[in-house]
């Protein structure tokens, strides 16, 4: 379906593309015959918009100049953080934390690779309905 719409638009503009390009006198016809005419192809400008440009959009008055809130810097006790406190630290904190989970959880599959551990942690907490559950439990460290 996608091509079928595809050729079809090809065919319109090329179809579109040769009307433009015939002589500018309308009373002759075009032919090779002709000796002394030559032809030349239009080009086709792009069409000028008639309206004017809209004016940016401002906020309103009253609206709160910080979208984000603070985030934490100190790092809670790592097996023990859920992911609704994991998701309001910082990155340094994040990292403290996820290094305490993979030292609690030793021989897990994320064992020796913090990055993964760290990625997948911010990950699987995105999910609200991860927010009140350990971090380790989120990337499958640790039991249930």
């Amino acid at each position: 379906m996608k091509r079928l719409s595809i050729v079809a638009l090809a065919a319109g503009a090329m179809a579109l593309s040769l009307a433009g390009c015939g002589s500018d006198k309308s009373g002759e016809s075009n032919s090779l015959k002709q000796a002394g005419t030559t032809t030349t192809a239009r080009t086709l400008s792009p069409v000028a918009s008639s309206a004017p440009a809209a004016a940016p959009i401002q906020p309103p008055a009253n609206a709160p100049t910080s979208a984000t809130a603070a985030k934490k810097t100190a790092a809670p006790a790592g097996a023990a953080t859920t992911c609704g406190d994991f998701r309001d630290l910082t990155d340094d904190a994040e990292r403290q934390v996820i290094d305490q989970v993979l030292a609690a959880n030793p021989g897990s599959f994320l064992d020796g690779s913090p990055n993964v551990a760290l990625g997948t942690a911010k990950l699987a907490c995105l999910a609200t309905a991860y927010a009140n559950t350990p971090v380790a439990v989120a990337i499958r460290v640790a039991p249930k």
